[in-house]
């Protein structure tokens, strides 16, 4: 079953977040944009590839209004120590969940049980707690910031313009769709 369109349910974490620890919940993502941004393991290969690259784009999320949340099964000890430990993770400004039960991926579906990690997954949550976006892939291939804010934009466009859809590669200020009966056969 997708959990797109489905309200995220009731969580904590502790993060490692400006140098500190603190408690995440659901909370945190009501009124904002949201990614949760979900990755095997910390001292990895691709993951800190993915988290700069993420970093490096953080502000452009930040100026959209999204914050962005990491999680791992590591716990938030062990994200403070890969933060200060290599130059790719070291950038990350952003919360840096750990979730060393599997709860939160089980909740979202993204626990690979026999190993105890989780899948490398993406979920772009709206203001009112919905998964808007989920994007997943094998372990081996990365994930890329730009596509992502892509797509963190076309889900913003889309709740601003209820009646508007965004065609495939639509980007900011292109022309978008408006369904109709008229337009049925059109394209």
């Amino acid at each position: 079953m997708s959990l797109i369109g489905s309200t995220v349910q009731p969580f904590t974490a502790k993060a490692f977040y400006e140098n500190e620890f603190v408690d995440i919940s659901q909370e945190n993502l009501v009124n904002n944009w949201s990614v949760l941004f979900f990755y095997p393991a910390d001292f990895t290969f691709v993951c800190p590839t993915e988290l700069e690259d993420l970093a490096e784009k953080y502000n452009q999320f930040k100026s959209m209004g999204v914050e962005i949340y990491s999680v791992s099964t590591d716990t938030h000890h062990t994200h403070k120590a890969w933060h200060g430990s290599s130059d790719k993770v070291g950038k990350v400004a952003f919360p840096m969940m750990g979730d060393p039960t599997g709860a939160l991926c089980r909740s979202f579906d993204v626990m690979i049980e026999e190993d105890g990690l989780a899948d490398r997954a993406t979920f772009v949550i709206d203001p009112d707690g919905v998964i808007q976006v989920i994007e997943m892939s094998a372990d081996g291939i990365g994930r890329n910031a730009t596509e992502l804010l892509r797509k963190v934009k076309a889900a913003q466009y889309v709740r601003d313009h209820p009646n508007e859809v965004c065609p495939a590669n639509w980007d900011e200020g292109e022309e978008t769709l408006a369904p109709s009966f008229d337009l049925s056969g059109k394209i």
